[in-house]
């Protein structure tokens, strides 16, 4: 006769594309009468992330609201804002529409992400935008929409974020004078193929591009820059991101970026009951060098972690995942694209997709991330296997 078990706590924060895809493999690793799975997020619906450009800029997205998503999973969503942890109780502080209260674990799965990095520019937090986040990218919707034609928008950063938002911004609102500054040259981590096309699209819709520059300070209507200033109606500040802060708040061990340092099953190297996925995680990839934070480095430590909790629950072999790099996907506007391939360790080679080919291929590659969403486990057939006994015991960690 099988031994009666106390269920396993599981407690996901963050439902992006890492957060909401560990809880749903999970679900389906897993047994609902063995382990709970409540995955904490702010809001009710999952946010495409690799879209808010399109957001920004007017288009539609189609809503994906988590009930829908996650029907019949067993996986339950509590709303509310995470506010504090204590990885040494072992509960988050969830603050919802009824105030705040505990929620204690046997795993937490940290997922809160990523959101802009203003870098300690002057006056960036008070006159810049951001689309790290939908919040962000509704208020830019409608500070664009307001502009009148003519009116000069200013992209600082010459990134992946950037290069998307300035392309579809000027294709979008030709009306408007768009400018992008970067710090070096522009797509000058691109092969040769790569750049041209990038620097071709950039002059057919007429973007201004300030190239080895630096921003020094952001004012209402203009930026400051190493090489003078630019005017800006609008600043939009796509310079990379800053992990959430919360994590250094607690006794987790953290590296530099503030990043949670984890081995290679996401498993924290302090805190065996924690598990960090995604942006949160300070992943070595290969050529010894971190994971960039982005959706397709972020979705592999989900699958990682997923695998891994389930297998030390239920005693079977550890999962081993090699994350590594194939392509850089980047659309620029809704009729170009660039799909530049990339060696293990994200260095460009020279082959690279370009034109309308590739325009289509980042968007299958976008609606692909989301179904990946609902379908954690990639559509295989999957088996619920049961939690031992001395496995599912709070406080006892599974070795």
């Amino acid at each position: 006769m099988r031994q009666t078990i106390q269920q396993h706590r599981v407690v996901v924060i963050g439902a992006g594309y890492t957060g909401a895809t560990a809880a749903g493999r999970l679900a389906r690793r897993l047994r609902g009468e063995d382990v709970s799975i409540t995955l904490v997020n702010a809001e009710a619906d999952f946010v495409e992330r690799v879209r808010m450009h399109q957001l920004a800029v007017g288009q539609p997205l189609r809503p994906r609201p988590f009930d829908e998503m996650f029907a019949g999973t067993g996986v339950e969503l509590r709303l509310g804002r995470v506010t504090g942890i204590d990885v040494d109780r072992r509960t988050v502080t969830v603050t919802g529409a009824d105030g705040a209260s505990d929620l204690e674990y046997d795993t937490l799965v940290y997922a809160l992400g990523s959101a802009w990095n203003t870098q300690g520019v002057p006056g960036t937090t008070e006159h810049a935008h951001e689309i790290a986040g939908r919040d962000g990218a509704l208020r830019l919707r409608d500070r664009l929409a307001a502009l009148a034609p003519g009116s000069p928008v200013t992209v600082v950063g010459g990134g992946l974020t950037g290069v998307e938002a300035a392309t579809e911004l000027a294709e979008t609102r030709p009306d408007l004078d768009v400018s992008l500054i970067a710090r070096a040259g522009l797509g000058d981590w691109l092969s040769p193929k790569g750049a041209r096309h990038l620097q071709k699209v950039f002059s057919n819709l007429r973007i201004t591009t300030h190239e080895h520059t630096t921003v020094t300070a952001v004012h209402a209507d203009r930026v400051t820059t190493t090489e003078g200033d630019i005017p800006a109606a609008v600043t939009i500040w796509t310079t990379g991101f800053a992990v959430h802060p919360i994590a250094r708040a607690t006794t987790l061990e953290t590296g530099d970026t503030g990043q949670i340092t984890v081995d290679a099953t996401m498993r924290s190297l302090s805190h065996p009951d924690v598990y960090a996925i995604g942006d949160a995680a300070l992943v070595t990839g290969p050529g010894d060098k971190p994971l960039r934070m982005s959706c397709a480095s972020g979705v592999p430590t989900a699958w990682q972690a997923a695998d891994a909790i389930a297998a030390r629950l239920t005693g079977s072999k550890l999962p081993t995942i090699s994350a590594r790099y194939f392509n850089q996907c980047i659309s620029l506007g809704r009729k170009e694209g660039l799909i530049q391939y990339v060696t293990a360790d994200d260095r460009a080679v020279n082959a690279a997709l370009t034109g309308r080919l590739a325009a289509l291929y980042k968007e299958l590659v976008c609606k692909g991330a989301a179904w990946g969403v609902a379908n954690p486990t990639i559509g295989l057939p999957v088996r619920r296997r049961r939690v031992t006994a001395e496995r599912a015991r709070v406080g006892v960690p599974a070795a």
